[in-house]
């Protein structure tokens, strides 16, 4: 449609009304013909609205199309504007993901290579020199992995949805394991290197105790290290992992636990051996010696015992006794709670065999320090306890032991022939003693004068230390203080936010010697709600409840069937207490972790009791479970409690012949429940 041409200015657009109006007829005519000439101006201005309409119509459209092209106009722009940032955010995410990869492939090539310097690093510890060498290709590995998962953009991939958390997880154990190496393996393979493992056998009849102290400082560093680095790579939540990176980051958080675990031991030792060797000043300290075969709560009865002088660094055996040395009390020879009265009455208070039967080391060492003062009138510095299972890894370091009576004493005979055949072999008690302190006496003269393997007697000492087998109790406050949360301390079950603790401490209650013949396992685990044996929980209540934590305890006797005539009077007791011969009672205290709520305990198979006793021991609700077992009879209880989940449960135990003192969690220990948390 084309516009109209416009009319020139001063022209009229219709001729006729240009025309001279004189030609009118004057008069009538022309009034007549005057309404004819009105007629002609209303349609000339009509004609004219018409026009002027259109012209504005006309303006109109013009305008719309304008505008119209102008919005496609920017619409167009806009349009290039966004397809372009659109193609520079792709190319970016698609250079930030080959950019992540490369340098996630590079990082695992070190990462790699870093965990076969590890490995050769664990298989050099006993040459302090080679590993000295390893340690740097190591550090150099982690930091160059370190560098390629710290740059800007793997850290602004880490705030990416699913791909985040695996990224953020990789960098921050990459960067716990580099702190590691450079703050606490690389010190102490520097300070190993300086440091021969021969300085722990005695020169001259004396250790080096100067050399001992000086790891302290480097111990401490690379305690603190470790333990920041567990900390943060425990932080993970390893439930937004992929299965092949949740492996992964488990098995660092495991290994920097356990180096944590060793750091810490080397610290404790290397400030508190020098001390106990007499570095300042002379020392005197009761050993005790745990029987396996009787239980107690920490092992076994507390049968001989030897008192240990030190001094600047030289170790003599000054003093030996039996439990037969020490009368009965006639009360506590230290207070004593309500609590530990109501479970144990006065029995650890009064008598040298029952210290142990409080799970509490810090309260069973000052009882035996004070049994100890009254019977001989020295006040030792410490207390230290250990078993037969403990002097069987000590044999593996000093090799056989010749004893006064001919035959040797090794790692394979030393726990039958301490808990079982010298009861058959000499029935009167004053003649078992007399072989005790004998072998007591031996051993110690062969460890003190250098005989052990210093790397060998370091793991058995360790390895008694991680089963529970190995115990110590300072008298000195701030000493005493350097033990606080390590092992050997010995105190009871904690529950915190990353741990759950059930403790099952057996006891025996015939007055024998029969728990050499008796199994003892436990197994813990967290169970769906589903699986509970009680009404406690309300009818779908399980659907929404947490796993509940479960422990499961079976005692098995192994006696021969014809117990209580073939076995000598001293192992079966002889019904001296009220149990018929062949027959073994036992006493379990069972410690619930803090705060927790029972939901259901059973009990039974035979000669087991269905129904617990209880109490109250620092917190802890404890079940009290008794059995008593004909020869081949087994005996099972199980407690499940509702607690918050935890990243680790566990149960301590009492450290029998064939179990350690620490059980791990596996699967749920319900028969036949494959229910797990």
């Amino acid at each position: 449609m084309h516009d109209e041409p416009a009319t020139p200015a001063g022209a009229d657009p219709d001729p006729t009304l240009g025309e001279d109006n004189s030609t009118a007829a004057p008069g009538r005519a022309d009034n007549d013909t005057a309404a004819p000439r009105r007629a002609d101006n209303n349609t000339a201005a009509s004609d004219d609205s018409e026009i002027a309409a259109t012209r504005r119509a006309v303006d109109a459209e013009k305008s719309r199309r304008a505008r119209s092209r102008k919005r496609h106009r920017r619409e167009r722009t806009a349009g290039i504007v966004f397809a372009s940032v659109l193609g520079a955010i792709l190319i970016l995410g698609v250079a930030g993901a080959a950019w992540i990869g490369v340098r996630g492939a590079l990082a695992y090539g070190h990462v790699a290579d870093a965990q076969r310097a590890a490995a050769s690093l664990g298989d050099s510890l006993t040459d302090p020199a080679a590993a000295a060498e390893i340690v740097p290709a190591l550090t150099a590995d982690t930091s160059a992995a370190r560098s390629l998962t710290s740059d800007p953009v793997w850290g602004a991939a880490e705030h990416l949805p699913w791909i985040g958390p695996q990224l953020a997880a990789t960098a921050t154990v990459i960067a716990s394991v580099d702190d590691v190496a450079t703050t606490a393996v690389e010190p102490l393979a520097q300070a190993a290197s300086s440091f021969s493992l021969d300085t722990l056998r005695p020169a001259g009849g004396a250790f080096d105790v100067a050399a001992i102290a000086s790891l302290s400082d480097v111990a401490t560093t690379a305690t603190d290290s470790l333990r920041q680095a567990s900390a943060s790579v425990n932080a993970i939540d390893t439930t937004e992992l992929l299965a092949p990176l949740a492996a992964p980051v488990t098995e660092v958080r495991n290994l920097l636990t356990s180096g944590l675990t060793a750091a810490d031991a080397l610290r404790r030792t290397s400030q508190l051996l020098p001390l106990a060797l007499g570095a300042e000043g002379p020392r005197n300290y009761l050993v005790m010696f745990q029987n396996n075969a009787e239980w107690r709560s920490l092992g076994g009865i507390v049968g001989a015992m030897a008192m240990i002088h030190t001094d600047g660094g030289r170790m003599d055996l000054t003093g030996q006794g039996s439990s037969s040395d020490f009368t009965r009390y006639a009360d506590p020879v230290l207070p004593l709670s309500d609590e530990i009265l109501g479970i144990f009455v006065d029995k650890p208070g009064v008598y040298i065999q029952n210290v142990t039967q409080i799970p509490d080391y810090t309260i069973d060492g000052p009882l035996a320090r004070e049994m100890w003062l009254r019977e001989t009138g020295v006040a030792v510095d410490g207390v230290f306890a250990l078993d037969p299972v403990t002097l069987s890894y000590l044999l593996e370091a000093t090799g056989p032991i010749t004893l006064p009576t001919g035959e040797q004493l090794t790692s394979e005979n030393a726990v039958p022939l301490l808990l079982n055949e010298v009861y058959q072999r000499y029935p009167d008690p004053r003649d078992q003693d007399a072989f005790f302190a004998a072998t007591a006496a031996v051993v110690f003269e062969t460890i003190a004068d250098g005989a052990a393997e210093p790397a060998g007697l370091i793991q058995a000492l360790a390895r008694a230390g991680s089963e529970r087998r190995l115990f110590m109790w300072s008298a000195d406050p701030a000493e005493q203080a350097i033990l606080d949360g390590a092992t050997i301390q010995g105190g009871l079950p904690v529950t915190d936010d990353t741990r759950t603790q059930f403790g099952v401490y057996l006891n025996d209650g015939t007055g024998s010697k029969m728990d050499y013949y008796t199994e003892a396992t436990a197994s813990v685990g967290w169970c769906a709600a589903s699986t509970a044996f009680t009404q406690n929980l309300r009818p779908g209540e399980y659907l929404r409840e947490n796993p509940l934590a479960t422990v499961s305890v079976t005692l098995h006797s192994t006696a021969p069937a014809d117990a209580a005539t073939s076995l000598p009077e001293y192992i079966t007791g002889g019904g001296n207490f009220g149990v018929p011969a062949g027959i073994t009672r036992t006493i379990a205290y069972l410690y619930l972790p803090t705060g927790s709520e029972v939901i259901s305990s059973v009990a039974g198979d035979e000669g087991a009791a269905t129904v617990f006793g209880t109490g109250t021991h620092d917190g802890r609700d404890v079940l009290i479970w008794e059995t008593n077992l004909n020869p081949g009879e087994a005996a099972t209880a199980t407690i499940q409690v509702r607690t918050p989940p935890t990243p680790t449960l566990e149960a301590l135990m009492t450290p029998t012949i064939g179990g350690t003192g620490l059980v791990a969690a596996g699967a749920c220990p319900l028969t036949g429940s494959t229910d797990e948390g």
